[in-house]
């Protein structure tokens, strides 16, 4: 394989619940869930009989020439769900941000794309013009043209940014991920929605990290109750299977015609069926309020972590989804818990992430923040 994963640690072969079994047998606690993907953990019942329906149906791949049930039955519920009207279906989040790029820059005329610091779109041309990453970047320029990224939460800077000639959309995640796991202000994303509204822009919330139960709520834009254009899904959407989703209103799909985009795999019967049965067992309430709860236990247990150590510059999150942000790089402490059975990631330099499975059991994550703090030590 192309060694551009630095991979490291053991050798994989089998999953059960929040933990991952080496080769060797042993058990590793996973509080990385392959970065927020597997939000049913591995070996879930329910994934299990949507892929045995769907190798019993015999309909793994169907062209998008054709009606499939389970992808209309997916972007059914979806919409049911949320703010929208229409979905389109793609393989992962980076796929999912260009097409809602090139569906905002139809629906308006327009070009010009508004992101801003710490964000991460994907590493395709447009997506990895809209990241804030200069080390991914780089190599790979020149992107995209037309693409500004502005600071964060600067009131007077996206005023100036956000042109009602030019500008055609604005993405932003309400949640930052692989910028440091911070929450963006809802104020301020409420202002940036005036904008957008006034200035006949399309307003972008990249969920891919963050969507789906991570935070505590189905959709992460209910806490800010500011709602968007369009939304764009992937990571957890299909339980570990490549799917990503573009989640969009009338007045965008209105500009959009046969022809207009397409994908080879999006929305696959395989894949849509695994899909439907994570967002309705996710969606079910009992089942956020267990993520909120859990939730509110990590935040209160790494918040005492941070007391006790100097090195804890901050820690910062919701839901399942935290950050602890040191004051100096983070990658030997991963690798010291990694050496203790525990995987957690980085976020950024200096950021620990921690984004579990949301089946994670209470017992598991005190398990993890008590590794958390020896490596700390």
């Amino acid at each position: 394989m192309l060694d551009v994963y630095a991979r490291v640690g053991p050798l994989f072969v089998r999953g059960e619940g929040a933990e991952l079994i080496a080769d060797d047998g042993t058990r590793y606690l996973d509080l990385v869930a392959g970065i927020a993907v597997n939000a049913l953990g591995y070996d879930h019942p329910v994934i299990r009989d949507a892929i045995d329906q769907a190798l019993a149906s015999g309909l793994i791949h169907v062209s998008n020439l054709y009606r499939t049930e389970p992808g209309e039955r997916l972007a059914e519920e979806l919409v049911a769900r949320s703010f929208a009207s229409r979905v389109f279906f793609c393989n992962s989040g980076a796929e999912a941000n260009e097409a809602a790029f090139k569906f905002a820059r139809k629906w308006s005329g327009k070009s010009e794309i508004v992101a801003f610091t710490g964000s991460f779109h994907g590493r395709l041309f447009a997506s990895l013009a809209a990241t804030d990453r200069p080390e991914y970047r780089k190599p790979f320029e020149p992107l995209v043209p037309g693409v500004r990224i502005v600071p964060r939460e600067d009131w007077a800077a996206v005023d100036h940014a956000i042109s009602a000639s030019r500008t055609a959309a604005v993405i932003v995640e309400p949640l930052q991920g692989e910028g440091g796991v911070r929450p963006v202000d809802p104020e301020w994303l409420a202002f940036a929605r005036e904008l957008c509204a006034g200035r006949g822009v399309a307003l972008i919330f990249d969920e891919v990290q963050c969507g789906l139960g991570r935070t505590g709520t189905l959709f992460a834009y209910e806490q800010a109750e500011v709602v968007p254009d369009m939304l764009t899904l992937a990571k957890p959407l299909a339980g570990g299977l490549p799917m990503g989703a573009v989640l969009l209103t009338d007045g965008i799909a209105a500009a959009l015609k046969p022809g207009d985009h397409a994908t080879t795999f999006g929305g696959g019967p395989l894949v849509a069926r695994v899909a439907l049965a994570v967002v309705r067992t996710i969606a079910e309430p009992g089942f956020l309020a267990a993520v909120r709860e859990l939730g509110a236990w990590l935040g209160a247990s790494l918040a005492g972590v941070a007391a006790r150590h100097r090195r804890v510059a901050e820690v910062r999150g919701r839901g399942l989804m935290w950050g602890i942000e040191l004051t100096e790089p983070a990658a030997p402490f991963v690798a010291a818990a990694r050496e203790r059975h525990l995987l957690v990631a980085t976020a950024g330099a200096n950021v620990i992430r921690l984004v579990p499975p949301l089946v994670v059991t209470r017992e598991e994550l005190e398990r993890g923040v008590g590794i958390l703090e020896e490596v700390l030590s």
